[in-house]
């Protein structure tokens, strides 16, 4: 591939994976601050420390790499960064980057946008570590590692709860002394990358919904809803950490802070309690089989459906309680990897919902995961989209590009 126009990378750096995108910046772009960058390329680092695997594969399909690799020479993130991003610049043809953008879970009160890496950034980010142990480290790393093999490299940081920041206080506080909310103990919102590409859409499907009262559920291994009017966040499931709300994939999703005191009082060590509650909880700590839903539906074993149940009943249950805090109810938006492909899953959602919404599925679009899944006689639109939370990276770190006149 031949390229002229600015290539810009977009890293997303989990607790056991590396993804890493890449965009080219159309000319239209460097004037159009709402032109999306091009994606070109994709791959990803799994399993690492364990079994890791790489692939990588063209936006047109063709495949790059896909390669198993011995744990010591994937020993840790930066070495899989290093070895994901070598093979992206090969099939690019060396093709350097001008910028690369990273998803940072946490933002804290600081950051409520996009914003350039620099060293008070990471020191301000590594504060929020105790809040986002799973993710805000391997954010970290993958900062760190480009620092240190091209510090002169533009980063932009792009938050996952920037989309929230803007809540009224009814939706960010808890009833802990006041000191607290004003030290930063408050609710945040997370998934926000995801959101706002959704609200972004939505105005480009469906305008008028768009303008409307419109809960958007994303539905994956970690899980959230989001309540918006006008495209904008009003409130969101979870709260201070990415552990509240409605049970995940590991996650517990929201418990009674009593339960965590008992099992201190029993003697479980906090990160014994940590481990637990972000690793060996939801799905697969009421299954007892798995996290993965498509496993779950598969099985007869009681404790698989009993999960699935639960987890549909609690995410209804947040659905209307978000509703309550828009004053109703005017689109309904599945997204993210099971929120978007299992009709299953939506389907026992909105049985739950059909008699106080009014929500009625039409079973052959649902089963097709077309866009819109609800019949016309329902009172309330139900509609799948899938997200892009890597597209949203590259386009804020485009317009943070063209603001620093790399444009």
């Amino acid at each position: 591939m031949t390229n002229t126009n600015p290539v810009i990378l977009v890293v997303n750096a989990g607790s056991s994976s590396v993804k890493i995108s890449v965009y080219v910046v159309p000319e239209s772009a460097h004037e159009n601050v709402d032109i999306q960058p091009t994606l070109v390329a994709h791959g990803q680092i799994e399993g690492i420390g364990v079994a890791p695997r790489l692939v990588a594969r063209m936006a047109d399909g063709r495949s790059v790499a896909d390669e198993s690799f011995p744990v010591e020479q994937v020993a840790d993130h930066d070495a899989a960064f290093r070895l994901i991003r070598l093979t992206l610049q090969i099939g690019l043809r060396d093709t350097p980057p001008v910028a690369i953008g990273h998803r940072v879970v946490h933002g804290g009160i600081d950051f409520a946008d996009a914003v350039r890496i620099d060293d008070d950034v990471i020191a301000r980010l590594e504060t929020l570590i105790p809040l986002a142990p799973l993710h805000q480290p391997h954010n970290l790393t993958a900062i760190r590692a480009i620092r240190g093999a091209a510090p002169d490299l533009l980063q932009v940081a792009c938050f996952d709860t920037a989309f929230h920041a803007g809540h009224d206080p009814m939706a960010q506080l808890m009833a802990l002394p006041f000191e607290y909310y004003e030290r930063g103990i408050r609710r945040y919102g997370f998934h926000g990358l995801s959101y706002a590409y959704i609200a972004r859409r939505l105005q480009q499907v469906a305008p008028d919904l768009a303008e409307g009262r419109v809960i958007v559920a994303h539905l994956g291994n970690g899980a959230s809803l989001c309540a918006m009017r006008g495209g904008r966040s009003i409130d969101s499931t979870m709260g201070l950490t990415a552990l509240d709300g409605m049970p995940m994939g590991t996650r517990c999703g929201t418990i009674d802070p009593g339960a965590v005191l008992w099992l201190a009082a029993q003697g479980m060590e906090p990160d014994a309690i940590q481990a637990m509650l972000y690793g060996q909880s939801g799905l697969k700590g009421i299954s007892g089989i798995s996290s993965d839903m498509r496993a779950l539906l598969a099985s007869d074993a009681p404790r698989a459906k009993l999960a699935v149940d639960f987890y549909a009943y609690r995410a209804a249950q947040e659905i209307g309680k978000l509703a309550v805090t828009l004053g109703g109810l005017d689109g309904l938006v599945f997204t993210a990897g099971i929120g978007a492909n299992s009709p299953d899953v939506r389907a026992r959602i909105c049985a739950h919902l059909a008699d106080l919404f009014g929500i009625a599925l039409d079973a052959a679009a649902n089963s097709e995961n077309c866009q819109r899944v609800s019949r016309d006689s329902s009172r309330v639109p139900v509609l799948v989209l899938p997200t892009d939370e890597e597209g949203m990276i590259a386009l804020s770190t485009a317009r943070i590009l063209r603001e620093s006149g790399g444009l």
